[in-house]
């Protein structure tokens, strides 16, 4: 019997996603100026105001300040009547040096022998039923809010739409796993004032129907445009006026939307969030390591779907356990734990080979904070950053490495494929 599956995400405007982007530039800051960064920061939002907190161990000197403001702004936060924008809302700092009992697992005589940050488990997934081997409903989801916030910041074709919005997409899979049509979606997006509420619904509903939705389907293969229907079921706005939204409508938290960030409830979370920790965090790290594994073994025909696990203490080098699930679509006679042995080989999962591997030492967190860390674009772009001196430095920063399809013919070589 076919059975619906949900995912949903958050645009760059909602409360933890501003919390998270925050967060993520300042690690980008930090590793910037010194590679050799720890940090651990969080961020809280609310009407009016950003307070950041956490530990860190660097030789470099922030304006943090700026930074908190500067990312604000960005995301279209600059208007007064939002009850919060990067100009005039208040920034408190409360971050401090990082604890040497913390620490002392982590820095060794010799980076190889690094400890994990932290213990804990950690996952990676992917599937075969898209072309960035991601979830469907999650990958649509997504896109639909990068779109939207791409409407809001042209201003043309929609002219009242505010930074803070939410999506959700139901598939029907058939028995086989297979996507055989979109049934509903869901979204909501903050707005500017209307004369009355019959008017904004009906207006928001045409607009998002007749111009996001041909936008959305315009990127996507054939395949997936086709499971796009008549049949499918809006829920546009459905409680109505959406005006007060943002951190005045709703505080916003660093790391309250992980599922949002990995695989919108598909495959398995650890727990642990990703923004506002350097690649020492085995809950970042690792997670990018996991899923730079499941898309790999997906790629090379190991399975149609896979999960990796794995697991570590905290100060120990070596990783617990490495876990891999293939749901039975393994097309050739190997069990997962055959699979799991040759994957414990293939892919060195020390933490400091995991940074050397995935480039996890380079600012590239920014970009991972809105729209999920999984599934992106693997891209070269120049950044610049600056410190309170007038300092300037300039990098190429290769985002998203753990998307790379690097180890394919290894392991296809590996499992004689």
């Amino acid at each position: 019997m076919a059975y619906l599956f949900t995912s949903e995400s958050v645009s760059e405007g909602h409360p933890d996603k501003i919390a998270d982007q925050i967060s993520d530039a300042l690690i980008d800051n930090f590793l910037a100026f010194d590679v050799d960064s720890k940090v651990a920061c969080e961020t809280l939002v609310t009407t009016g105001q950003v307070v950041l907190a956490g530990e860190v161990k660097s030789h470099t000197y922030l304006d943090v300040q700026k930074i908190a403001r500067d990312t604000i702004n960005k995301i279209g936060y600059t208007k007064g009547e939002y009850m919060f924008d990067g100009n005039s809302c208040g920034v408190f700092s409360a971050i401090h040096e990082q604890s040497d009992d913390i620490n002392r697992g982590v820095d060794r005589a010799t980076k190889e022998q690094q400890g994990a940050g932290d213990q804990g488990m950690m996952f990676g997934y992917a599937t075969n039923e898209t072309e960035n081997f991601m979830p469907l409903a999650l990958d649509l989801s997504h896109l639909l809010l990068i779109e939207l916030a791409a409407l809001r910041r042209e201003n043309k074709d929609i002219t009242y739409l505010r930074p803070d919005s939410k999506s959700q997409v139901t598939i029907e899979y058939s028995d086989d796993n297979i996507p055989q049509r979109i049934d509903s979606i869901v979204l909501s997006t903050q707005h500017d004032e209307f004369d009355t509420e019959e008017v904004m619904l009906n207006k928001i509903r045409e607009d998002i129907i007749n111009i996001l939705i041909p936008r959305v389907k315009a990127k996507l293969p054939e395949q997936i445009q086709a499971l796009f229907n008549d049949d499918i079921t809006y829920h546009i706005n459905p409680t109505g006026k959406f005006v007060i939204g943002g951190p005045h409508g709703d505080t916003g938290l660093t790391g309250r939307k992980i599922i949002v960030d990995t695989y919108g409830g598909k495959g398995a979370h650890g727990g642990g969030a990703f923004s506002g920790k350097d690649p020492s965090k085995v809950d970042r790290s690792a997670a990018y390591a996991t899923r730079h594994i499941a898309k790999n073994l997906v790629a090379a025909g190991v399975a149609d779907e896979i999960l990796v696990q794995v697991s570590y203490a905290i100060g120990v080098v070596e990783p617990m356990a490495i876990y891999v699930n293939t749901y039975g679509t393994c097309p050739f006679n190997m069990t997962d734990g055959e699979i799991a042995a040759i994957v414990s080989k293939l892919f060195d999962m020390r933490p400091f080979a995991i940074e050397e591997r995935l480039k996890l030492r380079s600012p590239m967190y920014s970009e991972t904070a809105a729209y999920g860390h999984m599934g992106r674009t693997n891209e070269v772009v120049t950044k610049t950053f600056t410190q309170p001196t007038g300092e300037t430095i300039t990098l190429d920063v290769e985002l998203f490495t753990w998307e790379k399809l690097d180890y394919v013919d290894k392991v296809k070589e590996a499992f004689g494929l």
